[in-house]
Formats: structure tokens, C-alpha cells, sequence
């Protein structure tokens, strides 16, 4: 008894399972062609994205000391702070210094050549140059898309003419004139080569700063060369190489500006305060010499110093003293007053003669403070952590600085005092000194007091002046933007892209027909059910226009495959009992449509051909098919009208076929009302009977079994029942029915044969080919077979 093969011990055989897919190479080759073309017109149209490096260090403060030991020789404090390289990165990513550098290089206009498929940047050849007067970046966030894209276009004679198709706004102009385009007012310039002279055409495309300085920003990539240095890479990616060297450099310019104004802010704050002193102290001096000489005028005093000279000299190194205490005392007193009326962003001036080392400190360490958290400020908000953070440190230093100069003016006044009680003795031994001597003596003092003071603001203004007028730049670059690598499309990558993708989606295709399809292809497929039910034909699919019968002397495939059949059924047909009779074969199926009446004619005629007498019955009475290829047929009687009158001779009902002279043909005849009660009757059997006698072979077209009980009342009359299926047409799991039908005894001596099937699913030595001999299809044939 056939078995259900439901789970079968199988190894995995590779080169079957590759066969499988090989067998459709044609598909696969198809596909690599598409996907390659493809990928060839995506690298010919697309754009093109260039990648751009530098490579800058940054200067810390011990490379910038060296250059600027000669002002330290002067006294010129160089100021400076330890740089954070995370900071430097991230002013350079700022948005504000982006903007400069689209400011600066006019990055907001982007001129294009109109092309078949795409538009080429026009970025150094230009016909014209388009100058910003005026640019109202609110009016312009107001427009809509394309609402700032203009069509220039200039002829012979210098006539520009500047046209919007979104406002259909049209507006002719010549060169260098104002053109008012609402949101902006621009000049345009000729070029070089006489663009005024020449006819061109191109597309401007206006966009903001702060859109312009996003775009590039997103396109620069700023790394850390080496994690113990202060040189950083630059690289900048861009559709046009010299356009992304042009922002690389002007990036690094924009930068040691920024740098520069950044250490010049301590420069301007102080010569601002000396500024100011120094008003004052001019407008105190005057005061004190116009006192002295209206004291001489009144008194008529030419030298009072040769009176006192003898005292003055016993008294010139107390006088002294005291001098340079009131001037740390002043300079004290003017500094507390500016301390304590600063802010956090607001910088001390530095090195006004102060002798005290720590304040001194104290101020430099104040002022780079401040300047660090102005720069954060540019990339931050107030509210950023770092930002507070810095406030509360220059707060406590400031406050620290306002001590320091408290403790220290204390003890100027104490030695004041001190040198006051010394100098209180030597007054006591000149009190015989007239009274103008004295009164003459402290408006000298105050004289000499405001005129040093005086010529020390002068002689700082002059080095703060020599500091600020020397700034050495704070980014040195070490490599020039240099090289032109394509970033992308890598050509490398969408071809091996596209092969991959021509292989793979075949692939892929060919796996999910596969898995979803529960359509028999193949021999394989029938073996997967049963094995007990062996198969003894694969019949090939037959193109359109190609005949579907078999004639003499044929050698087509379809003959050959019919002849391997008929030697196939030999061995079957050995172990039938006959008793020197003809053999019956039926053919049958599960439904209709699967080639029962098809492979009855043309295994009719391969036994005829080889001598054999062949009596081609039509057995389905329910739904003839014989008619289709023996149109006289339709007006004969047949076997139906056999077994309902036993007038009819059977003899008389059998008919000569045209197809060959040893093919006889006894079709269904009439449509009878009742089928299945004619085919139970003996006279069936008697009719097989005799015609067995008659003929070699008797061939029986039945009825679908499945659908109609026709097949399983007349199969004990077959020696051999041909149980057709179709590749692509029989759903695998009606197979189980000829299995169970097997099982039951509803049928007997079952084999199976696969029409339709493709030359790509023949099995065995049929997927080699029949037609030995014949000319070799072409390509084009062989790529639409392999489906």
C-alpha cells in the first residue's frame, strides 16, 4: 500500500538546491542589466559631493609669549588664557561665525546653468556677479518656497532681464544699477571675460544667512587631531571642491577675527579708563599749577626753594615717600571705585602701576575669566551651566580683588600716617620758615602728585595702544585646504549595490513564488507526497502556435517525451494479466483542465505509430473532449448510445480517425441524462472486453475522479490508470486524493504523469533536453522557456 511521504529524512543536496535557482539564470543575468543601467544613469545624473580638508593649531599661551617677548621687555602684559580645545571646537561650529563666512564669500546666492536633466553650480565661472546692498531677512522669511528664485537671463546689448515664474514677476535692468527684488536691493557686475557683451541665461536661487550658515554647518566636521595637542581637522563636504576650500579658509579668518576682538576687549577697556583718568587728572593739574601761580603773583615769590633748600634736603626722602604712597593711594582708591562699579561682563583694567604682585593677579586672573565666558556666550545662552558656573567664579574673584585692594589701601594709609608723624618733626625744625614757604611747599606736593600721576597715564596709553595695534592670530594653518575626494555617490558601492540588488531580488522573487505557490512544478513535487505511485511521464509545455498532436515520424520534443512514456509503461504493463488480450489504459485526473483527452490522443498516436492496433475511447459523458480534435465527432453516435439501445452494433459505432490508419476512435456520444447509472452497467465491461480482443491497445478518456464517481465504477476494467496532473495547474494537496483513492481500492495500478511541465522542471535526463539532432534553440527561446 503507497504511503503519505509527510516528513521525509532528507539531506540538504547544495547543487540541487543552486539548480534550482540556475535553471532561471536568464532572469538573474536580466536583472544585474536593469540594475546596472540603472545605477549608471543614477552616477551620470546625480551630484557630486566633494570632501575638503585642513588641518589648523590652535596657539595656546606659551607659542604665543614667544612671539610677543618683546612687548613683555616693555612692560606690555600679554594677557592670554589656557585654552579648552572642546571650546575652540565649538566657536568654530557656532552658528554666528558660519554667518561671517557666508557674509563674507556672498554663500546666500547660488547661481546654477540650466541642464537637460539637472542643473549645473555655477560657483567660479559665473557670467555675472550679484552684490548685496541691502537684505531684509524679515521680508524674506515671509516669502514662500521658489518665491526667491529668479531666471536671469542677458542679451548683446547689457539688458538684464529677472523673471519669477512662482509671482510671474518680471523685472529688466542693466548692469551695475540697483535692482529692487523687494526682499533685497542688488548690483549686478560684469566679469572678466565681457559678460555684458554675451548672451546667457542662468537661475539665481537667494536664500538667508542663517539658513546659507545651517546648511554649511551640517556639511563641516571638526575633529581633535591628537587628544594631547591642539591641532584640530578641519573637513568640509560640498557639490563643488573650491567652493568648500573657499569656507575652510575664510572659516579660519573668521575665527582668528573673532579671536583677536576677543583679546583687544581688554586693551579698549583699559585705554577707555585711562581715558577717562586722564581728563581728570589734566583738569586737577591745571587747577594746582594755577593756584601755584597765582600764590607766587600775590606774594611776588620768585624762588622760595633757596630759603628752604638746607630743610628740603634734610626732608627729600620723607617727601618722596609720601609722594609714592598718595600715588599707590590714589591709584588704590580709583580702582576700588571701578571694581566695585563693574559687572560680570564688564573687564578691569589691567597693570596700572599697582605694586602689589597678588592684586595684579588677582585682575589678569579676573579679565581672562570674563573673556572666556564672552566667548562661551556666542555658542550658549545665559541659562547654560558653564555660563553660571562662570559667573559665580568671576563674582568670588572680583570680590577677592575688591579685598585685596581694601587691605592694601589700610596699609598705604597706615604708612601714610607713619611717615606723616616723621615728616610732623621736620616741620617742627622749619616753623621759622615763613608762612608762604609752607603753604608754597604743599601746593608743590599736590603739583608733583597730579603731574607724575599724569605722565604715568600717558606713558600706559602708549603701551596699551603698541599691545593692541600687535595681535598675533590665533589660529595657524599647518595644511591649506587641500584634495577633492568624492564622498559620495561612491560608484564603487551603488554598482556593487546594484549587481547585489539584480541578484537578490530575482532571488528573492524566485524564493516567495516558491514559497507560495502550492502549485506542482516539478517531478520532485509528487515525490514529496508518495513514492508508492511512481510517475511515468513528464509532458512538455508547448509554446503558442506549436501543434499539440503528435504526427508520424515526429521528433519534437513532445513525441519524444510520449515515446519515453509509452517504453515506461512497458514495465508496467508486464505483470498484466491479459490473457493475450489488449491492454486497457485509462487516463484520468482530479479536476478538469489537466490533460486528460491531450495525452489520450497523443499516446493513441505514439502507439500507432509503432504498428500497434489503437481503439481511443471517449468515457467522460458528462463533458466530451475528443470533439476538440475530431470535429466530425460531434454527429456520431458512441458509447452511450451503446449502452442504452442494444441495436447498435458496437462495430458500427467505432469510427476510422484521420490521424492515423491504426487508430480507431469510439467516441462518448449523446449527452446522456443519467452517466453514472450507463457506466454501471456489464455492458461496459463487455464492450472492454471485446475491444481488447480487437485491438493491442484500448485507450480510455474518463471523467474527472474527484468531481464525479464516473472513473471509480468502470476502473476495475484498467489495466493501468494514468493519473494525469499539471505543472502549475494541480494544487499539491489534491495529490493526497489519487493517494487515498489508491488506499481505498477506488482505483488501482495508479501512475502519474506531469503535463505542462516547463524545460526548466524536467526531471532526470528530460531537463537535458529531447530532440537529439535538431537545431539548438536560440537565446531568446531558451530565456522565455526558462519560466
Amino acid at each position: 500500500m503507497p504511503e503519505l511521504n509527510s516528513n521525509p529524512e532528507q539531506s540538504l543536496d547544495l547543487r540541487e538546491e543552486l539548480n534550482k535557482y540556475l535553471r532561471y539564470w536568464p532572469w538573474f543575468i536580466g536583472a544585474v542589466l536593469l540594475f546596472v543601467v540603472l545605477a549608471y544613469t543614477y552616477l551620470r545624473y546625480e551630484t557630486t559631493v566633494y570632501a575638503t580638508s585642513s588641518t589648523v593649531l590652535i596657539k595656546d599661551d606659551k607659542s604665543a609669549s614667544s612671539e610677543l617677548a618683546a612687548l613683555e621687555q616693555l612692560g606690555v602684559a600679554t594677557g592670554g588664557s589656557g585654552n579648552s580645545m572642546a571650546n575652540e571646537i565649538g566657536i568654530l561650529r557656532s552658528r554666528g561665525l558660519m554667518v561671517n563666512v557666508v557674509k563674507a564669500l556672498d554663500l546666500n546666492i547660488r547661481y546654477t546653468a540650466p541642464g537637460n536633466v539637472k542643473d549645473v553650480e555655477l560657483y567660479t565661472n559665473a557670467p555675472i556677479q550679484v552684490n548685496i546692498i541691502r537684505f531684509d531677512a524679515a521680508q524674506f522669511g515671509k516669502l514662500p518656497a521658489n518665491a526667491s528664485t529668479f531666471k536671469v537671463t542677458g542679451n548683446s546689448n547689457g539688458t538684464l532681464v529677472w523673471y519669477n515664474e512662482l509671482r510671474d514677476q518680471q523685472i529688466t535692468a542693466s548692469f551695475d544699477t540697483p535692482i529692487d527684488l523687494g526682499f533685497a536691493t542688488v548690483v549686478v557686475t560684469r566679469v572678466e571675460d565681457g559678460a555684458s557683451n554675451k548672451e546667457f541665461s542662468i537661475n539665481l536661487f537667494f536664500s538667508s544667512y542663517e539658513q546659507t550658515a545651517n546648511k554649511y554647518r551640517a556639511n563641516l566636521d571638526i575633529q581633535l587631531a591628537d587628544k594631547n595637542a591642539s591641532i584640530i581637522q578641519l573637513s568640509m563636504q560640498d557639490n563643488v571642491p573650491q567652493k568648500a576650500r573657499d569656507i575652510l579658509e575664510q572659516l579660519v579668518v573668521e575665527y582668528n577675527k573673532d579671536a583677536i576682538e576677543d583679546d583687544n576687549l581688554v586693551a579698549k577697556s583699559t585705554g577707555e579708563f585711562i581715558e577717562e583718568r586722564l581728563d581728570i587728572i589734566l583738569a586737577d593739574l591745571d587747577d594746582v599749577e594755577g593756584d601755584i601761580e597765582n600764590f607766587k603773583e600775590e606774594r611776588r615769590i620768585t624762588s622760595i626753594e633757596n630759603e628752604a633748600q638746607l630743610f628740603l634736603e634734610s626732608s627729600k626722602s620723607f617727601e618722596t615717600q609720601r609722594r609714592e604712597v598718595g600715588v599707590q593711594l590714589e591709584l588704590i582708591n580709583l580702582m576700588v571705585e571701578y571694581v566695585q562699579n563693574a559687572d560680570n561682563a564688564k573687564l578691569l583694567p589691567a597693570n596700572m602701576g599697582i605694586e602689589e604682585s597678588s592684586v595684579n593677579t588677582g585682575i589678569q586672573e579676573y579679565n581672562t575669566l570674563v573673556q572666556e565666558r564672552n566667548r562661551i556666550l556666542r555658542g550658549a545662552s545665559e541659562e547654560n551651566p558653564v555660563v553660571l558656573r562662570m559667573n559665580s567664579e568671576i563674582s568670588t574673584a572680583r570680590q577677592n580683588i575688591l579685598q585685596s585692594l581694601l587691605t592694601l589701601r589700610n596699609t598705604f594709609r597706615l604708612t601714610q600716617q607713619d611717615l606723616n608723624r616723621q615728616a610732623a618733626l621736620i616741620d617742627s625744625e622749619i616753623r621759622e620758615v615763613p608762612a608762604n614757604e609752607r603753604q608754597y611747599r604743599v601746593k608743590a606736593r599736590q603739583q608733583g602728585i597730579k603731574e607724575e600721576l599724569y605722565l604715568f597715564l600717558l606713558q600706559k596709553r602708549e603701551e596699551n595702544a603698541l599691545k593692541a595695534a600687535i595681535s598675533i592670530p590665533k589660529a595657524k594653518v599647518i595644511d591649506a585646504p587641500y584634495g577633492a575626494q568624492v564622498v559620495s555617490p561612491n560608484r564603487r558601492s551603488v554598482y556593487l549595490g546594484a549587481v547585489l540588488a539584480g541578484l537578490l531580488i530575482p532571488f528573492g522573487v524566485i524564493y516567495i513564488r516558491r514559497l507560495l505557490n502550492n502549485k506542482i512544478e516539478r517531478r520532485e513535487d509528487i515525490e514529496k507526497v508518495t513514492k508508492q505511485i511512481p510517475i511515468v511521464g513528464e509532458l512538455p509545455r508547448i509554446a503558442k502556435g506549436e501543434s499539440d498532436l503528435i504526427e508520424e515520424n515526429d521528433r519534437s520534443v513532445l513525441a519524444e517525451s510520449f515515446r519515453i512514456m509509452t517504453t515506461n509503461l512497458q514495465y508496467l504493463l508486464v505483470n498484466a494479466n491479459n490473457q493475450g488480450k489488449g491492454y486497457c489504459i485509462y487516463t484520468t485526473s482530479t479536476v478538469k483542465g489537466e490533460g486528460k483527452t491531450f495525452t489520450s490522443i497523443n499516446l493513441a498516436m505514439t502507439l500507432a505509430n509503432t504498428g500497434k492496433k489503437v481503439v481511443l475511447i471517449g468515457a467522460d459523458l458528462r463533458n466530451p473532449q475528443l470533439q476538440r480534435y475530431y470535429t466530425a465527432s460531434k454527429s456520431l453516435l458512441g458509447v452511450s448510445d451503446y449502452l442504452v439501445n442494444d441495436d447498435h452494433s458496437l462495430q458500427s459505432l467505432l469510427s476510422n480517425s484521420t490521424f492515423h490508419p491504426n487508430l480507431k476512435l469510439l467516441l462518448s456520444g449523446s449527452i446522456p441524462p443519467n452517466p453514472s447509472e450507463l457506466l454501471r452497467q456489464a455492458k461496459f465491461g463487455t464492450m472492454i472486453s471485446e475491444l481488447r480482443e480487437q485491438f493491442d491497445y484500448v485507450i480510455v478518456d474518463t471523467a474527472p475522479s474527484m468531481l464525479v464517481a464516473d472513473t471509480f465504477l468502470i476502473s476495475k476494467y484498467a489495466d493501468l490508470i494514468l493519473y494525469m496532473t499539471r505543472a502549475g495547474y494541480t494544487e499539491k494537496k489534491l495529490l493526497n486524493f489519487a493517494v487515498d483513492a489508491q488506499n481505498d481500492g477506488k482505483l488501482h495500478d495508479i501512475s502519474f504523469v506531469i503535463n505542462d511541465v516547463t524545460t526548466a522542471n524536467f526531471g532526470y535526463g528530460n531537463k537535458y533536453g529531447y530532440a537529439y539532432g535538431q537545431e539548438k534553440p536560440s537565446l531568446w527561446e531558451r530565456f522565455k522557456k526558462s519560466f
